[in-house]
């Protein structure tokens, strides 16, 4: 009977293993907006649902990294769904303080771009699996508005 129980578990295992899982990546991060405390930057992930059904998306975490060092992060409860048997486009604005700005001045200054590390985990209800986290990174440059991009 035990091996009966076990051979049962090792295929579900092996099933589990093997189903499709929702697939995602960062396909841009743009300059958004200025505002008087800060710079909204918008992050476009493309978020693929292999499944027949929408999957509703739990939350997702976002952090902004440059020189080293923690500018932006934040949290977007409830941010909607994933379309069945589709790819959606999930965006995630970033907000960066002016003042963390300034204190990165030297990186700034040397090119008019932050350098930065996005890390975004999506976490998605699965159903019978609960939930499910989509880690992403994504290293580049950020081009800094200039005075023409404020009042455009």
């Amino acid at each position: 009977m035990s091996q009966l129980l076990d051979k049962a578990k090792n295929y579900v295992s092996e099933k589990v293993a093997n189903m499709p899982k929702p697939e995602a990546s960062v396909t841009d991060v743009d300059f958004q907006r200025v505002s008087r405390d800060s710079i909204q930057y918008l992050a476009k992930v493309a978020v693929a649902n292999p499944y027949a059904t929408p999957l509703p998306i739990c939350e997702i975490k976002y952090s902004l990294k440059s020189a080293g060092r923690e500018i932006a992060s934040g949290l977007i409860p409830d941010p909607g769904s994933l379309k069945a048997k589709d790819t959606t486009m999930v965006d995630v604005p970033v907000k960066v303080p002016h003042t963390i700005l300034l204190s990165l001045a030297r990186d700034i200054g040397a090119d008019w771009d932050i350098d930065y590390q996005l890390d975004i985990v999506l976490i998605i209800d699965l159903p019978v699996f609960g939930n499910f986290s989509i880690p992403l990174s994504q290293t580049g440059e950020i081009k800094l508005p200039t005075i023409r991009d404020m009042f455009a």
